[in-house]
């Protein structure tokens, strides 16, 4: 196996925004060339509310990333989430022309691209068309019906639909940028490449990515994408909390959570006291570690309780063997995982894209605040192999060699064909001139 072209993941977040530069290696792991992270100014919530600014983060991004890998980069897959997401299910269907007839990848795409054209609410367009189930005369098929014979196929959809202004204010961004979108793809997806392995996807399996704006949500089960949600709370919320309940600016609330913070009170005794500078000419304030702890634990059983309300939406809360996987940011926040099992009742692990690493990638990139990133490289090799892929030329039989025809039988060959006289054309000949000779004798008696 060779190593894949380099493709660029963009992650803007509300909190950071991202850019990982990889490839895939020869033993197929995701090597890292390059990478860079600025904070992010110009989004709320996952959405793009300042192009200015978004813009100028970007820069700043692919510029860090471009000079840590040596790569120009003008083209990048871009990550879409925020609040306005928001997914349904459809039925469609074809009948076949010739049911005798092997159904092609081409076929099946075309299905697929019709959905496409649905009728979507004003202001609203289709982000991603993703295949649940096919069906062949009825019957359902387990993955795939290329290659199968019918004459009526149909299939089961979950699509994707997001606000047309947010999408263009991506697009718009970027392309201020100076790089141009390949590809658009939904966050909660990128994270499940970069951190579920296909035995969770085939088991079912909950993925939870916590942002900074939002919580998004996947299920899989039977290895297909069967729900996505997006829970409009996230990190952020959090932070704005500790600052209001301990009285301290945003810049010190942030610090607290992320270094002293616990998603458990229970966890952390009374007397661990942790002091906060305080202002000009303030003296420092005395913050208790499990006083701040109570305030995170707080927000955070709700954002579970609305993560647990869309598990329960899906109607696979029993199938899901998997459990629960957290990434993201806020998922390095201590002891949420106990958190989640003790609210959900559902087995809970952190989820981290070193599965998919190269081993000389950097121990950062391991973290789970790059699961999207990373994610959003992986999904834009399969997708850049499987366009490469079709537009392979078709390999044509070249017609086998004939045997050399000796030199006497081509002689022999030409004197038959010589002999060998077309009977209808003698017929013809003899027909011709016996009327000739009829109007000859014909001629004559008439002087």
């Amino acid at each position: 196996m060779k190593t894949s072209e380099i493709i660029v993941g963009l992650d803007i977040g509300t909190t950071k925004i991202a850019v990982i530069v990889g490839r895939k290696n020869e033993f197929g792991k995701i090597e890292i060339l390059g990478h860079g992270k600025v904070p992010s100014i110009g989004v709320k919530r996952g959405v793009v509310s300042n192009i200015e600014n978004t813009v100028q983060s970007i820069k700043d991004a692919i510029k860090e990333a471009s000079q840590k890998s040596g790569v120009d980069i003008r083209f990048v897959n871009v990550g879409i989430a925020g609040q306005h997401i928001k997914s349904l299910q459809h039925h469609g269907s074809t009948i076949r022309k010739d049911s005798e007839i092997e159904i092609s990848s081409e076929e099946i795409e075309t299905l697929i691209n019709s959905m496409y054209n649905l009728n979507m609410n004003p202001g609203e367009e289709i982000i991603e068309v993703i295949p649940q189930q096919f069906s062949l005369d009825g019957e359902p098929v387990v993955k795939s019906p290329k290659g199968m014979m019918g004459s009526s196929l149909e299939a089961n959809f979950h699509i994707i639909v997001g606000q047309t202004a947010a999408a263009k204010n991506i697009y718009k961004c970027v392309r201020k940028a100076g790089l141009e979108v390949v590809d658009l793809i939904l966050e909660p997806i990128a994270s499940a490449e970069a951190v579920l392995s296909e035995e969770e996807k085939e088991a079912g399996v909950v993925l939870v990515d916590i942002g900074g704006g939002t919580s998004d949500i996947a299920i899989f089960h039977e290895g297909i994408i069967r729900h996505t949600a997006v829970v409009p709370l996230g990190g952020d919320i959090i932070t704005e909390d500790v600052k209001e309940g301990c009285s301290i600016i945003k810049k010190h609330a942030e610090e607290l959570k992320v270094k002293f913070g616990s998603a458990l009170a229970s966890e952390n005794r009374e007397e661990e006291i942790v002091a906060i500078p305080g202002l000009r000419g303030r003296p420092p304030k005395e913050i208790s570690i499990r006083n701040l702890a109570n305030i995170i634990q707080a927000r955070m059983e709700e954002i579970i309780e609305y993560i647990y309300f869309e598990i329960k939406n899906s109607g696979y809360e029993k199938k899901l063997i998997g459990g629960i996987v957290l990434t993201g940011g806020g998922a390095q926040l201590k002891h949420i995982a106990q958190l989640a099992e003790f609210k959900t009742g559902m087995d809970t692990r952190i989820g981290y894209p070193n599965e998919h690493l190269a081993n000389d990638v950097i121990e950062e990139m391991a973290s789970p605040m790059y699961a999207t990133g990373i994610g959003l490289v992986i999904v834009g090799i399969d997708r850049y192999e499987k366009e490469k892929e079709k537009m392979k030329p078709l390999e044509v039989e070249e017609p086998e060699e004939q045997p050399e025809v000796p030199e006497k039988v081509k002689k022999v060959k030409k004197v038959k064909e010589k002999k060998i006289k077309d009977p209808d054309k003698e017929g013809k000949k003899f027909t011709d001139s016996f009327i000739q000779k009829i109007q000859k004798w014909f001629d004559e008696e008439n002087e």
